[in-house]
């Protein structure tokens, strides 16, 4: 369907065209000088020390799992509220998801994460033991979800004390960081063992696909990238000692992915905009709320989430996605929670609560960094239950 408003969608009015026609020149499509280029730059931003350019988000998780150890029936700490992407890599790799609630942000409860740690597992010589499966827990993923930083300080200092490595999902969050506490002016995907982030089509920047891993362990750059480029020995005459993967991200891609970080700051600053003008304009409306940020942190306001907190207008969150599709504009609920997805009903979850409430009453408004004035503003009359045919 095209929406008159869609929910999301890229911007590319910088040097695109110019990065791309010099990919297309050149003949450099595949492989080629802005895969190097693009690393550099995120590295140069984030301050992360190493960075891999891989074909998308999903394979830098699978990648970061992977160093980290993960193994074949090993466990893995992973939110329930947070796209699926994350939680399919664990099986990927043949292990176990532990499904984790969410906190007010709907970022991973670090109060849960430190209960379950504490009174359902026992540390042991060989790690982490769950006293009910008896596999060890050999990691956990923090996702930013939606842009907004995890507690990382927490998170962190349970990693430590209970021998858990840490893959941040920052493919949300590029650009987010924190303005205060132990990680002061420290990017999300900078601060566990491994961060990933997505250049997919409607983050706050894009390649069409993509996406980034990072780290600050050399060696473990080292054998990410032997790994992306199918565990090449020797280039020369293939030979390969090691199954890998075909997880490099193209030239082209890099290119318009360059193009895109130049602009970053400044469509963060957009996105703040009209976020504060969401705000005041719902601020006169007692049933709905949006979402904001954890103190001390600068988000990069990718999505706008609404909180119904009661029936609108005798309507919920299904009535208002309905409205808003009556209108021609593009919203979203929350991703059905993944220990409710089929494949995943008879995994093992600890205590989901909040992230059902969240379920229950969170819709996802347009955001794109294009957005006018005049579009927020009719949206947010549609909430207000004005203007509501076309």
């Amino acid at each position: 369907m095209n929406y008159k408003i869609p929910l999301s969608v890229p911007v590319a009015n910088g040097n695109e065209w110019k990065y791309v026609k010099e990919c297309l020149d050149t003949a450099w499509l595949a492989s080629g000088k802005f895969v190097d280029k693009f690393e550099k730059a995120i590295c140069q931003y984030t301050k992360a020390k190493f960075a891999i350019a891989c074909i998308n988000g999903t394979s830098g998780l699978q990648l970061a799992l992977r160093l980290s150890g993960v193994k074949t029936n090993d466990e893995i700490i992973v939110p329930t509220l947070t796209f699926i992407a994350p939680v399919n890599v664990i099986s990927y790799l043949g292990a176990e998801p532990v499904f984790m609630d969410c906190d007010d942000y709907m970022n991973l409860d670090v109060e849960k994460l430190n209960q379950f740690c504490k009174d359902e597992c026992k540390l042991t010589k060989s790690g982490l033991r769950n006293k009910r499966t008896g596999r060890i827990i050999r990691a956990v993923v923090p996702v930013h979800i939606f842009g907004n930083p995890c507690d990382m300080t927490n998170i962190m200092k349970i990693a430590h004390k209970y021998n858990l490595k840490v893959i941040e999902d920052a493919a949300e969050s590029l650009g987010s960081y924190f303005k205060g506490g132990l990680y002061k002016n420290r990017f999300t995907g900078t601060i566990g063992d491994f961060g990933v982030y997505s250049f997919n089509g409607n983050k706050i920047i894009t390649t069409g696909g993509g996406g980034m891993l990072v780290t600050n362990n050399r060696k473990l750059a080292e054998k990410a990238r032997y790994f992306a480029t199918q565990a090449k020995n020797d280039p020369i005459n293939y030979v390969h000692s090691e199954i890998g993967y075909n997880f490099r991200l193209s030239n082209i891609q890099s290119a318009l992915g360059i193009a895109q970080l130049e602009r970053l700051e400044n469509v963060i600053k957009i996105k703040k905009k009209n976020y504060d003008l969401y705000k005041k304009e719902l601020s006169d409306i007692c049933e709905v709320e949006l979402l904001g940020a954890p103190e001390d942190t600068r988000p990069n306001y990718w999505f706008y989430s609404l909180i119904i907190e009661k029936k609108m207008c005798g309507m919920g969150k299904e009535g208002l996605t309905r409205r808003f599709l009556e209108n021609g504009i593009q919203a979203r609920p929350i991703w059905y929670l993944n220990h409710m997805q089929k494949p995943y009903r008879n995994k093992q979850a600890f205590k989901i609560e909040k992230a059902i409430w969240f379920w229950k009453r969170t819709l996802n408004m347009p955001c794109s960094p294009n957005l006018a004035e005049k579009e927020i503003k009719k949206i947010s009359s549609i909430i207000k239950n004005k203007n509501t045919k076309r």
